[in-house]
């Protein structure tokens, strides 16, 4: 560790989604829970003054394109659970949190397998100008099979078809962001009569598999040209796309020691793409339930777990059998009735039993970067992930909403400034790309999308229209 950069920083999100049950089943139930607001702009615009009076780096707004219909055969479980459904876009409330913040930044989940490219582009584009760069994507690819349907598909695409879309859609966003646009296309002459000059803005001319776009893009050059770029994946499919593309990992796994494996394939795959293993930056689910006393934060807790409800944990799994209807010592592998379900089981363990399966879907302390406890228990804890793990930060997984983003801002931020592990204050008119970076606004050159700036690749600028005679020079 640098002595000159000192401890490594947090990287702090909180973890959204603009529906009733993102990922805390049940829990929407809480007294003076706010979830039922999510219809409501001003949750929205409550929420983002919060984060930012806290010195969150960025809300990461979740998102899916179908509902979870799996298990039990049915979408029903979901629906009675509030479960992702009902669920409203995200990007929408964008504009009404950068209105009444500064600094906040906003990680955008959209799917690259069901909406082709070209009007995503305008969009992502117009929101990196309101909010004056301060927005990331989050790239996925899609996974649930009533996503398929609702886009006129029999079932899901293959995941690593999904990911040859990835890679063309990629593609035409590159050519559309860094390339169709000069820098100083915009001239804004009065006097000329010329707001953008075409000899500086080109069409892309983008014929591949499965895309055709001709372009221009219809936005001008925003502050981030290709907004931060975020993707969540471990498979070896996923770790090359990251590789190629990501900034910001978004990761997990079933223990630490699989996140710390993740991490050095991703690392790796950047370097074999002609970046720098320093280029991508983690994070991951980060659950922390704290209290000015030990007591108090297990208090908290023990509420959490008495409502959590089992039943939307396991429709959330897509679990393909239904373990309810099982004695709780009903062995798993007497339970198995297709090779779906053994796939699942195997990560799970054969051996144990259904109590045991159905306890861990109600344990809201399992598995990794988890912590509970006093301001210093969780400090600890979240230097250790920092430190010997290696991520660089957290999505914070709400319990309760806003208490959740309160009880760290009052009593975690201030424990890790102590420590120099969270920033004090932003810096005054930073992107989200280099508040993170901190090296500049627009992706550095090493990055595969910059292939086409300065229009390199590229069909040739917009030849000028001959210019119509002024009134003055029409003969008489």
């Amino acid at each position: 560790m640098s002595a000159r950069l000192g401890p490594k920083k947090l990287i702090l999100n909180l973890f959204e989604m603009n529906c009733i049950s993102h990922i805390t089943h049940g829990l929407w139930r809480l007294p003076d829970n706010n979830r039922e607001r999510f219809n409501d702009i001003d949750y929205w615009t409550d929420l983002a003054r919060l984060l930012e009076d806290g010195g969150f780096d960025a809300v990461f707004l979740a998102d899916v394109f179908g509902a979870y219909d799996v298990f039990r055969g049915s979408a029903a479980t979901s629906i009675r659970e509030g479960l992702q459904i009902p669920s409203n876009d995200p990007m929408l409330v964008v504009p009404a949190m950068a209105a009444v913040t500064e600094h906040l930044g906003f990680g955008i989940t959209f799917s690259t397998t069901y909406e082709p490219p070209f009007a995503f582009a305008r969009r992502m584009s117009t929101l990196d100008h309101l909010t004056k760069g301060r927005v990331g994507w989050n790239i996925v690819t899609s996974y649930l099979p009533n996503a398929a349907r609702n886009f006129g598909l029999e079932g899901e695409i293959e995941h690593d078809d999904r990911f040859e879309i990835a890679d063309e859609y990629l593609d035409v966003l590159y050519k559309l962001w860094e390339g169709s646009w000069d820098d100083d296309a915009v001239v804004a002459d009065r006097a000329a009569g010329v707001y953008a000059d075409p000899a500086r803005i080109r069409t892309i001319g983008h014929q591949g598999r499965f895309f055709m776009v001709e372009g221009p893009h219809l936005v001008s050059p925003t502050r981030q040209r290709t907004p931060l770029l975020i993707t969540a994946t471990a498979s070896p499919r996923g770790v090359r796309f990251a590789g190629q593309n990501a900034e910001v990992l978004f990761t997990g796994g079933a223990d630490e020691a699989g996140v710390v494996s993740t991490i050095a394939g991703v690392r790796q795959a950047a370097v074999a793409a002609g970046r720098r293993a320093e280029d991508v930056k983690f994070v991951v689910q980060g659950g922390v339930v704290v209290g000015r006393t030990q007591e108090e934060a297990e208090a908290k807790l023990a509420t959490y777990q008495r409502n959590t409800s089992i039943d939307g944990n396991l429709a959330h799994a897509s679990l393909p059998f239904d373990p309810t209807t099982y004695p709780r010592d009903t062995p798993l592998s007497e339970t198995l009735d297709s090779e779906e379900s053994l796939g699942y089981f195997r990560r799970f363990g054969l051996d144990r039993t259904v109590g045991e399966l159905l306890d861990t879907f109600g344990d809201l302390s399992a598995g990794p970067f988890f912590t509970v406890g006093t301001p210093e228990v969780v400090a600890d804890e979240i230097e250790r992930w920092l430190d010997e793990v290696g991520i660089d930060g957290i999505n914070l997984r709400q319990y309760h909403s806003f208490d959740t983003a309160k009880d760290f801002v009052e009593l975690v931020s201030p424990e890790l400034r102590r420590r120099g592990r969270l920033r004090e204050a932003y810096a005054p008119g930073e992107s989200l790309r280099d508040r993170l970076f901190g090296d500049g606004d627009r992706l550095p050159d090493r990055h595969h999308g910059t292939r086409y700036r300065g229009g390199a690749h590229l069909p040739p600028a917009i030849e000028p229209a001959p210019t119509a005679p002024t009134v003055d020079q029409i003969p008489a």
